[in-house]
């Protein structure tokens, strides 16, 4: 299984066969290896190279995490835990998830654009690789970490045979006639000092000039800032001549895109550029043309991401436009028009989760996590924006929640409440989403302190889906904690709610989904089974995916409970397969013990252990084993019972302790493979305390929650 985020390659690596090797044996002398350089020298290209090529070596385990979108040190942590693809719905802090996931694994991180964040980062890598002996770091920036046993590779430019490769090889991607081997050229690539950007814009623009011109223009550039760089590197200043050259040679539309350009944070794609771009001086018509010529130069790349295609502008290049932008006054009207669009696309996530595009809406939310990021740094920056950050934050609760980044999602919300925004309305959904996530790390009292205070502030301002929210958020509280008389109370109170006000989204659903559960813990199966399939319905008509994953594990085991195993695997494989999707730890591990207790069942007690014993990290990333809770400890108890019945104490131990041993990937794998071999035959004994079935008395809010006017629902539609 790939273990990799790398992106793939979208031309011909060229040259530095000399720089690949040395930095692949300092691979293997160091396990903290920089790659050092001016900008433009090609360190990403280089490091990216050879860190795929070490692939094998790390058994494929291998990942990129880039630091230069980034302004806040804080982040570094969440951007790495992000790039290793972990979810922990703790309360640990993700330094201390990092080092628990890294301990005993080997595993090749690589760090890229670092050097305004290296107080932040060279004492977190040092932790990591005192933690982690399996660990090894390629890091790629401007500064060394200057970390005991850092080994350094400094990137020169191109030797002058690898520098004309790379310019006859880029330039016929631009279309440029076939470059003679002459002296033109190589004074060229001499007058560029070999620097693979610099030749890479000049390469760009040999569809139109020829060498000769290039060099006149290039001379002429060189004079007039010749001068101007006392103090400064020669290969920095033809670095920034060569740019400014670039510059001077593009369009005045041209340049104004490129200094807009330069308030996003990593890939941005073309509806971004059009809105947060576009204006009477920039038609949005227009744009298009514009944003290929200057891909055209090399001076925007494409880039394909899982959302689709996109672009990005090199660091380097972006700087350069952040300076013109700033020249011209126009920073911050464009920093808030970045900020709007971002807002925006989060206010349609937000709807479209509850949607058939909800799977598509998790991948643009990952895609667009630097911008966003960026998004809320600008509010929390600005004084008279607070409300925004709360707005904000409180929007992409369902990339905190439903797409596994509770610690992300905890560090937006706390920074955005400690502000006094003046807007009620948001800060009741940042309040309500704060416990919501709080809830599921497993902190009570932060939980009950957020939405008791957003339950009486709603009502004090006669906010009644606020106080439903909170109403709610508390209501899963108590079931969590076991006390299902007041989940029910307090999970009825709000989903009549809901329906008076005719609020339908995947929340509302979810607790529809959580009362089941409370009833089913109670002892009515029936009633629960009931309220899954009507909201199983729901989320059919609607294409929602995610709460229907749960509805699907309360109907799993009601199949398991009537004796019909391959029902139960049907189910709760779906239900694994999209909890998985969504990256949702707690779906995952509950989908994963029942589905251990259904194996054990079809007669494969081995696997049922195997199982069993892959769930116990998931937990641990969770965090409290089955929240505490006695009643979601059924399934998993009755199941180790019989396995260890069947097999004995060491078997059942040896097969657990290989299931430990499984990556969450390979779990998941493992868990939703068809078995041909299994035993049919239902469950042997009684019911496991969670699903009893005495009937519990007829509570409020059980009938089908109405639809909104829209059918998207209103303040928390997901």
């Amino acid at each position: 299984m790939r273990r990799s985020n790398l992106p793939a390659e979208l031309n011909r690596f060229v040259g530095r066969a000399d720089e690949q090797a040395a930095l692949a044996a300092l691979l293997d002398e160091s396990r903290l290896v920089t790659v050092l350089g001016v900008g433009g020298v090609g360190k990403t290209r280089l490091a990216l190279r050879v860190a795929a090529a070490a692939q094998k070596r790390f058994g494929e385990e291998v990942r990129l995490a880039e630091l230069a979108p980034l302004r806040d040190p804080e982040l570094v942590e969440h951007a790495l835990v992000e790039a290793l693809g972990l979810t922990d719905h703790t309360l640990r802090g993700p330094r201390e998830v990092l080092l628990e996931h890294l301990a005993g694994r080997r595993l090749l991180l690589v760090l890229d654009g670092f050097e305004h964040l290296v107080e932040a980062c060279a004492p977190l890598v040092r932790e990591l690789l005192a933690a982690a002996p399996g660990l090894t770091v390629l890091a790629a920036g401007r500064r060394p970490l200057r970390i005991p046993g850092e080994a350094v590779l400094r990137l020169a430019p191109m030797d002058e045979p690898d520098a004309r490769e790379l310019l006859a090889e880029r330039a016929a991607g631009a279309g440029a006639p076939a470059l003679a081997e002459d002296g033109p050229v190589r004074e060229l690539c001499r007058r560029l000092d070999g620097i693979p950007l610099a030749l890479e814009l000049a390469a760009g623009r040999l569809s139109l000039l020829s060498v000769e011109q290039l060099l006149a223009r290039l001379d002429d550039r060189f004079r007039l800032l010749g001068d101007g760089g006392r103090g400064v590197l020669p290969r920095h200043r033809t670095l920034r001549t060569a740019i400014g050259w670039s510059h001077e040679l593009c369009t005045p539309e041209e340049r104004l895109l490129w200094a807009r350009l330069s308030v996003f944070a990593g890939p941005f794609d073309l509806e971004a550029v059009e809105y947060v771009c576009g204006g009477p001086d920039l038609p949005q018509e227009g744009i298009l043309d514009l944003l290929d010529g200057l891909l055209a130069q090399s001076l925007v790349a494409r880039e394909d991401t899982a959302a689709g295609p996109g672009y990005r502008m090199l660091d380097t290049v972006a700087a350069y436009g952040a300076q013109w932008l700033a020249a011209l006054g126009d920073t911050e009207r464009m920093r808030r028009r970045h900020r709007d669009w971002y807002m925006g696309l989060a206010t349609w996530c937000e709807l479209e989760w509850f949607s058939p595009r909800q799977a598509e809406v998790a991948v643009r939310t990952a895609a667009a996590l630097p911008n966003l990021r960026a998004a809320l740094d600008l509010c929390l920056e600005l004084p008279d924006e607070a409300h925004l950050a709360q707005h904000l934050a409180g929007t992409l609760w369902f990339a905190w929640v439903g797409c596994g980044r509770l610690s992300e999602g905890r560090h937006w919300l706390d920074r955005a409440l400690a502000l006094d925004s003046g807007h009620e309305e948001a800060r009741l959904k940042a309040q309500w989403v704060l416990g919501y996530v709080a809830v599921l790390q497993g902190d009570p009292t932060a939980a009950v302190a957020a939405l008791h205070s957003c339950r009486e502030r709603a009502r004090a301002s006669r906010n009644r889906l606020a106080e439903a929210y909170a109403t709610h958020r508390l209501g899963c509280l108590a079931l969590l904690s076991d006390d299902f008389p007041r989940a029910e109370e307090l999970l009825g109170r709000a989903l009549d709610a809901y329906a008076e006000l005719g609020e339908l989204n995947s929340n509302v659903l979810m607790g529809r989904v959580e009362l089941a559960m409370a009833r089913a813990f109670r002892g009515d199966l029936e009633g629960a089974v009931a309220i899954c399939r009507e909201v199983r319905e729901v989320c059919e008509e609607r294409g929602e995916r995610w709460t229907r994953a749960y509805a699907l594990y309360v109907l799993g085991y009601a199949a398991w409970t009537r004796g019909a195993p391959a029902e139960a695997r049907e189910l709760l494989v779906e239900c694994l397969t999209i909890n998985h999707l969504f990256r949702d730890l707690v779906g995952v591990v509950l989908a994963v013990e029942l589905l251990a207790l259904v194996t054990v069942s079809e007669g494969d007690a081995v696997e049922a252990a195997v199982l069993q014993g892959a769930a116990l990290p998931v937990w641990d990333a969770v965090g409290l084993q089955l929240f505490g809770s006695g009643s979601f400890d059924g399934p998993r108890a009755l199941c180790a019972g019989r396995a260890v019945e069947e097999l004995g104490a060491g078997r059942y131990e040896e097969a657990f302790r290989r299931g430990q041993d499984l990556s969450l990937d390979e779990a998941v794998e493992r868990a939703v493979a068809d078995r041909p071999g299994a035993v049919a035959g239902g469950p042997a004994g009684a019911a496991p305390r969670p699903f009893r079935t005495a009937r519990p008395p007829v509570v409020p809010g059980t009938r089908k929650p109405a639809g909104s006017p829209t059918g998207k629902g209103g303040e928390a539609a997901g």
